[in-house]
């Protein structure tokens, strides 16, 4: 298992285990789409493939040792191998704080493919003016400090392209990788106004307009629309993880997971499949190769899944868009799904909405459509698990508490240490942040059920759950048997005068009375608590249930 190879050749060449995707290729090839434009979550083999259909199309190169073996040999396209000029570039790694930063990876990037076709100027290959206009391109992007050299790098690509098709005489395939992500990262930091006129210019003059273009493949997090990239090109193609054009090509589909987990004496069961399952690409059922690679490797069933790409500028859009957020959202941590809008034809940047928010968690995996409806409507979930781990920094972040003391809290209610546990459940609510208006029961009720997110892995999670006589608030069914299940009942009052021990004492009566215990079998921890603003008195019986 080689973790982090993201190029093709060097995992071909040492004989890295390799699953097969080469049919992105002919799918690629039979849609004789312009400008393909594929959005995906990251760690999902974008950078992999794009490398791939790099090596298959260089005519600089000779692949046929690297694709022996693989699906694309056995198509008729295989006699496109090796017959293009190529320009690849990957912009996943343009982070910084600031525009300086940022313009020099990008002149970076480009001087790499300056670099390999140094001897078309060098060599004077091409046309006098085409071999001045290469040579100052390449000289500035060298130079951080020459006053003009972002328009060299507008202009640096669609250059290039003039001249590789003059010298090779065929038009050239562009791959781009990540091309998004300088637009967030620009947007994050606070200096997207800087660097938008430059990015715009150069991947525009380089998709519209350019007769030196065969056709152009780009993958990201989410499409870029207000700024006009893509107006005026012919057939442009955008296949987000709702398409089924593409589905099985990125990630591992579950007979690709099977074979792989067998192949490291492991097995693809229940629990694999809650930990790394769940996304749906189309109509397919998709494995993270990202955490299925690392679990075979390691062979420790935990997360491996990190999204921090995306996670401020979700978190900023959370606190920007604020109540006209909430309801969704907590309906999602609430129901387990959310029926909603989503918007997938622009960036959260662009139009800071409610709709296009839930487009960019859909985007960057952090919830994935179970059944995508009419008039753009989704059903939404948490793929699973390893994913719940990363909702989790979000809802700590969205409730305002800290995410060690949440942690800490519930390992206490865990070991059935309730004093521990209440003492960390009031230093919560003294901290709470003001915004939180603890004014009925259901607001701490919410309060709680975002918090037991915490507990997913090891608890089910139930919420307004019909159950004996009635319905519980919140019930934690254990995924082990070595575990007690728990029943929460919240009770609040503003009569300074009651007793809140006897207020939760009453919510317990009412989980015995109701029986909200009546489908769960072993013991149960069954918690009750009165609340007065940011008071809070809790009360707890052990009942053991007989199977």
């Amino acid at each position: 298992m080689g973790i982090g190879i993201e190029n093709y050749r060097e995992m071909r060449e040492k004989g890295i285990y390799y699953v097969d995707k080469t049919r992105l290729i002919s799918k690629y090839l039979e849609a004789e789409d312009k400008v393909t434009l594929l959005t995906r979550p990251r760690r999902f083999g974008k950078t992999l493939n794009m490398s791939m259909l790099a090596e298959f199309f260089d005519i600089t190169k000779d692949s046929s040792d690297i694709f022996e073996g693989t699906e694309i040999m056995g198509t008729k396209w295989v006699s496109e191998m090796n017959r293009y000029p190529v320009i690849s570039l990957s912009f996943g790694n343009a982070r910084g704080d600031s525009e300086d930063f940022l313009f020099s990876f990008l002149a970076l990037e480009v001087r790499k493919e300056y670099m390999r076709y140094e001897f078309l100027w060098e060599e004077k290959k091409v046309p006098e003016n085409m071999n001045r206009a290469l040579s100052e391109i390449y000289e500035s992007l060298w130079d951080r400090e020459k006053p003009d050299r972002n328009l060299y790098l507008t202009k640096s690509l669609t250059e290039l392209c003039t001249a590789l098709e003059w010298y090779y005489g065929k038009k050239v395939k562009v791959f781009i990788d990540e091309y998004d992500t300088p637009f967030i990262q620009a947007m994050v930091e606070g200096f997207y106004g800087k660097v938008r006129p430059v990015l715009s210019a150069m991947l525009g003059s380089l998709l519209k307009g350019n007769p030196s273009l065969e056709s152009a493949y780009l993958t990201g997090i989410q499409r870029v629309a207000k700024e006009n990239l893509f107006s005026g090109v012919n057939n442009l193609a955008v296949y987000t993880v709702n398409s089924p054009e593409y589905a099985d090509c990125f990630g591992f589909t579950e007979e690709e997971t099977k074979k792989l987990l067998e192949a490291c004496g492991l097995e693809l069961d229940e629990k694999v499949r809650q930990m790394y399952d769940g996304y749906r690409f189309g109509e397919d059922h998709i494995y993270n190769p990202w955490s299925v690679i690392s679990y075979a490797k390691r062979k420790r069933l935990e997360p491996f899944w990190v999204n921090t790409g995306e996670n401020s500028l979700i978190r900023a859009a959370m606190e920007e868009l604020g109540e006209a957020f909430r309801p969704g959202y907590e309906e999602l941590i609430e129901k387990g799904e959310y029926c909603t809008e989503v918007k997938m034809d622009s960036s959260y940047y662009e139009i800071s909405d409610v709709e296009t928010l839930w487009g960019l968690l859909l985007s960057s995996g952090m919830v994935t459509a179970e059944k995508v409806l009419e008039e753009g409507r989704c059903i939404l979930r948490v793929p699973n698990q390893e994913v719940m781990r990363a909702f989790r920094e979000l809802t700590s972040f969205y409730l305002g508490i800290r995410e060690g003391n949440m942690s800490q809290m519930f390992l206490r209610l865990t070991e059935k240490n309730i004093e521990a546990f209440t003492d960390g459940y009031r230093r919560i609510l003294k901290t709470l942040p003001s915004y939180h208006d603890l004014k009925e029961e259901n607001s701490y009720h919410m309060m709680m059920l975002g918090m037991c997110t915490f507990l997913s892995r090891d608890y089910e999670v139930k919420s307004n759950r019909e159950a004996g006589k009635g319905r519980c608030d919140i019930a934690l069914k254990a995924r082990r048997k070595e575990r007690a299940n728990i029943i929460m009942e919240f009770k609040y009052t503003k009569d300074e005068k009651k007793d809140l021990r006897e207020l939760a004492e009453e919510a317990l009566d009412q989980i015995v009375e109701k029986d909200y215990m009546a489908e769960m079998r072993g013991e149960v921890l069954c918690i009750g608590l009165g609340h007065r603003g940011k008071e809070v008195e809790v009360q707890y019986r052990e009942i053991t249930k007989v199977v």
